[in-house]
């Protein structure tokens, strides 16, 4: 039977590596996958998911109306899938968790969502909420903050390097703009 996967972390844990890397398994078995991602991410470009070791592949775009479940049937119909992945997948909707969902159910094609579990503020995303608590298995990866302890956390900083604690949820941006720190660098900075 499907999973729903979700793996979880700060930025720059290698969720997008990890996601290309799966990718690239299923692909070298002969098996067929669909790598999805949200439109509103084109940091590298619509259509796109780019590691910042250098490795990429095109993707199918997603917005937050798009019926997923709809999406990944039409797809598996015209050439049979063996694997869905998601990349920042804290931009999903809750009816769209749902629906992947419904695509393991349905389905039986695994879904493998990567995504950041909290926002610069310590708030879930809606997509990160609701893989938390679908999800059949939940993994998560890695990441240092500059201390040498596991980032759970992440800031985001303005143009002179402070923290900023208002503001959009959702603002693209990479390293420029955003860094992981553990929860004892994340309070002092963001409650500074």
């Amino acid at each position: 039977m499907a999973k729903l996967y979700f793996y979880y972390s700060s930025m720059n844990a290698g969720k997008s590596t990890a996601l290309l890397q799966s990718s690239y398994n299923y692909k070298e078995r002969g098996m067929n996958t669909l790598v999805l991602a949200p439109l509103l991410d084109d940091r590298y470009g619509a259509g796109k998911v780019t590691s910042r070791i250098g490795i990429e592949t095109d993707a199918t775009v997603f917005r937050d109306v798009d019926d997923l479940y709809r999406v990944v049937s039409l797809q598996h119909d015209d050439d049979p899938l063996h694997c869905v992945l998601i990349d920042e997948a804290q931009f999903l909707t809750r009816e769209q968790v749902f629906q992947l969902g419904e695509v393991t159910d349905k389905l039986n094609i695994p879904v493998l969502a990567y995504g950041l579990r909290t926002d610069f503020q310590g708030e879930p995303f809606e997509g990160s909420k609701y893989l938390l608590a679908w999800s059949d298995n939940l993994k998560e990866l890695k990441a240092i903050c500059h201390c040498g302890s596991k980032a759970t956390m992440v800031l985001r900083l303005d143009g002179n390097g402070r923290a900023v604690t208002e503001g959009s949820q959702v603002e693209i941006g990479g390293n420029d703009r955003y860094i992981s720190t553990c929860r004892k660098h994340f309070k002092e900075e963001f409650c500074s």
